[in-house]
This record gives structure tokens, sequence and C-alpha cells, in this order.
């Protein structure tokens, strides 16, 4: 059964065969669930109800996953999304990060694993990594996504905020580069390792410059870190 009972998911998804597959299968788990067949009722129930968590497609009729997962994350719907992605997929993987997605799952999948990153997510909400991160006057909401210096709102894209986020959950620690990689972009990755020193630049140019501010550093040859090193 699952860990929640009561959890709501939506099931966002246009084959009908395999949504009402895998609502059953969420139901028989102890779940409860509800379904839209394409981007504008998923969109709206995802805004009305009282939903704790998103299976979206990408491909959908009327508005894409894209698009709607991008819509609730600029609407301040912090509600976990699990997007479902084409088999090799990976340029439609870093989209869905990109657009704020927390997961994605590859077509075709598992319904064990389905419902294990489900479970995840739902943990993942409610065990306290949901309470604000606040270093000085910048605070970091997990539930909205949203970043303030202040009473400034900052629009980050999904990795910036990822970064910050993994920073800001070790205040004043130095962290080695390579560990922010395989947290923000996965273990998997084969780009550049440089893209960390990207976007903690993305990020000082949000966040400390204009503020006149130095809190995010690079501790030449150890990692970076934010906050003063005896910040608790």
């Amino acid at each position: 059964m699952a860990d929640a009972p009561e959890a709501r998911i939506l099931i966002v998804e246009d084959e009908e065969a395999l949504a009402d597959g895998v609502a059953r299968g969420l139901t028989a788990e102890g779940f409860e669930v509800a379904i839209a067949h394409d981007g504008l009722t998923g969109l709206e129930q995802a805004r009305s109800e009282d939903i704790d968590a998103i299976v979206l497609d990408i491909m959908l009729p009327g508005m894409n996953g894209y698009r709607v997962c991008q819509t609730l994350r600029d609407e301040g719907v912090g509600t976990p999304i699990l997007m479902l992605t084409a088999k090799d997929g990976e340029y439609d993987e870093a989209e869905a990060l990109d657009t704020g997605a927390d997961d994605f799952l590859s077509k075709p999948f598992s319904f064990v694993v389905l419902v294990a990153r489900i479970r995840a997510l739902l943990r993942r909400s409610t065990d306290g990594r949901g309470q604000p991160l606040v270093i000085g006057d910048l605070m970091l909401d997990p539930i909205s996504r949203t970043c303030h210096r202040g009473e400034t709102l900052i629009s980050l894209t999904t990795r910036e905020y990822e970064l910050l986020e993994r920073l800001m959950r070790r205040p004043g620690q130095v962290i080695d580069k390579q560990d922010l990689l395989e947290q923000v972009w996965g273990e998997d990755f084969e780009g550049d390792p440089n893209v960390v020193e990207v976007y903690l630049g993305y990020l000082r140019r949000k966040l400390d410059r204009p503020f006149g501010r130095n809190d995010i550093r690079t501790v030449r040859g150890a990692g970076d870190r934010i906050g003063s090193e005896d910040r608790g």
C-alpha cells in the first residue's frame, strides 16, 4: 500500500488505455487518482483540485506537458511533477527539468519504478525539506520553488534553483564541485564539468551583485559555499 492512502495523484496522459491502466494500479496501491486526457484540462485540475503529485506526459493535445509544467511553476504551484518522456529522449529529459519538473521517467516504464518515484516525490515534499531555507535576507521556498532577496522576487531557472538549494542546505560549508555536479546534473552527466562554474556565475549575477553582496564564494581547490563559514 502507498505511504499515504489519502495522497491524490493527477495523471495527465492522452493515451486513454495507458492512463486507465496506471490509474488502476495506483488505486490498488492505495492512492486516490484523477485523470486528464489533455493539457488544458490537466492544468485546470492541477490549479483547482487538491493534488499531491502529478504524472505528466509531454505530448498532449491542447497544451503540451512542458507548457503545463512551466505555467504551474510560473503561477507558484509547487506540486511535485513526474514527467513522462520519450525513450532515450535526453533532450526531453533536460527540458522537463528546465521547465520545473521534479523527476522524469522514460516510456515504456516499469509500473514498480513509477510507484517508487511517486512515493519518493511525496516523501520529499513532506519530510521537512519543504521548510523555507534562509540565509540572511535570502530565502528559498521549496514548496513554491520561489526565491527572494528581501522583498525582491528573483526568477531562477530549474538548474539555478537546484544548485542554490544544494548550497543553502549546507550553509557555510564548502561543497566539492564534483558533488554539486552529480547532485544537480546527475552522475551520468557527460558534458563539461565547468557548467557548475557557469551556473554559479548566473546565481551571483542574480543574487549577489545587484544587492552588493558576496554570499556565493569559491574556495580555491576545495569547492563552493554560500554564507559565512561560521554560519550554522
